[in-house]
């Protein structure tokens, strides 16, 4: 058995019911450390018997093997990923999947890139060499891919200019270079948020992405929409996010007020309606995708609420009227009109909800104008493209 204080390189598996394919991975993986002093550290989220079946295969392979089973498990796969890092014995942590799409015997190369002393993060790419989908299930999801990839790179063209595949979850970086990082891992795209948030020496190595050798793939719609928030939220920020579900609540507040109004309910009944239904959706929206990270520190959720749809309703009370006028004395179609009066009070909105609704519940020292400015700018705006 190798001594913990000689580890060179940490490997880092998350793992979600990965029980077929952790005993071929642990045997490949072991295969290709030949001469590096190597752990591999599991980050285990499952339900099923993964974690016995790692515990199994650790006994027939001299790379030391760790297990961290999180009862508990917050952050999804880029969560997943940072504890493991956190509880690494190297500074140098490779992250890979456990369902053997990507090859362990892809490890050395990695490694030895990284060796040269040169970069900070040493990415496996699927398209350093073109197009590499062979590992992809099917069209749609090579197309999926080939989109989303294309869609990040052009809203972060700087940060992205030397890396051909920002969204793989295939990589190897020097933990150091995280040190005081503002990462908020919320989804699956962990080297996405350590791209736009670092500015790192990048290096690529190509690699062949394989076929799924057990078990389902974890892509679903819900990933694929976690994926946009998450690109939203690192472009631009809260306030984009924020942007984005108050849009989703004016696409359903303009389509219940037109769906009302054909049945021919009164404009100003339909609004109201439509205003309501709109306020407790887009806070649900709120707590879940925008402010999730402040709600340890604010009032208690029903507190929350009640502040939100206070607000909001007495916004609509002026808004509603401003809405009467411009329909009834300036001739604007009531469609129309709603949809400016609810554009204007956005920022309000975003204001109100950043510093009274998500406030902390013990204010810091500083004056309430500097905090007013200063929690403004950090939730309006992101770190992300320089």
């Amino acid at each position: 058995m190798r001594r913990w204080d000689a580890v060179q390189l940490s490997i880092i598996v998350p793992t979600f019911n990965e029980a077929p394919n952790v005993a071929e991975l642990i045997r490949r993986a072991s295969e290709a450390l030949e001469g590096i002093d190597a752990e591999i550290v599991f980050v285990d989220d499952s339900t099923d018997a993964t974690p016995d079946a790692i515990r199994d295969a650790a006994a027939s392979t001299d790379v030391p093997v760790r297990i961290i089973h999180r009862d508990r498990p917050t952050g999804g796969l880029g969560g997943a990923v940072m504890a493991g890092i956190a509880a690494a014995q190297a500074d140098a942590c490779l992250v890979m999947d456990g369902d053997l799409q990507h090859p362990p015997e892809t490890i050395p190369d990695l490694f030895d890139r990284f060796e040269q002393g040169d970069v900070d993060l040493v990415i496996a790419s699927r398209y350093a060499g073109g197009w590499a989908t062979g590992g992809l299930a099917d069209k749609r999801r090579i197309l999926v891919s080939k989109l989303s990839t294309m869609l990040t790179r052009a809203m972060f063209p700087i940060r992205l200019s030397n890396v051909s595949d920002p969204m793989t979850g295939f990589f190897l970086i020097d933990r150091g270079c995280l040190d005081g990082a503002p990462l908020k891992p919320r989804g699956f795209k962990i080297l996405l948020e350590i791209l736009a948030r670092k500015n790192l020496r990048v290096a690529e190595v190509p690699f062949d992405f394989a076929h799924r050798s057990a078990g389902d793939s974890k892509a679903t719609l819900r990933q694929g929409g976690h994926f946009i928030m998450q690109l939203t939220a690192l472009r631009f920020g809260k306030m984009s996010l924020f942007a984005v579900i108050g849009g989703l609540g004016a696409v359903v507040n303009l389509a219940i007020m037109w769906g009302l109004t054909s049945l021919g309910v009164d404009y100003i009944i339909a609004a109201i309606i439509g205003a309501e239904t709109t306020i407790i959706g887009n806070f649900l929206m709120q707590e879940r995708f925008v402010f999730h990270d402040m709600r340890g520190e604010a009032s208690t959720v029903w507190v929350r609420f009640a502040k939100s749809f206070t607000f909001n309703n007495a916004e609509a009370l002026i808004r509603i009227p401003v809405l009467a006028v411009m329909v009834e004395s300036w001739h604007f179609l009531p469609v129309i009109a709603a949809a400016i009066t609810l554009a204007v009070a956005f920022i309000v909105r975003f204001v109100f909800h950043s510093l009274v609704v998500y406030a902390p519940r013990r204010p810091g020292a500083p004056s309430r104008a500097r905090r007013i400015v200063e929690e403004i700018d950090d939730q309006a705006m992101s770190p992300g493209e320089l």
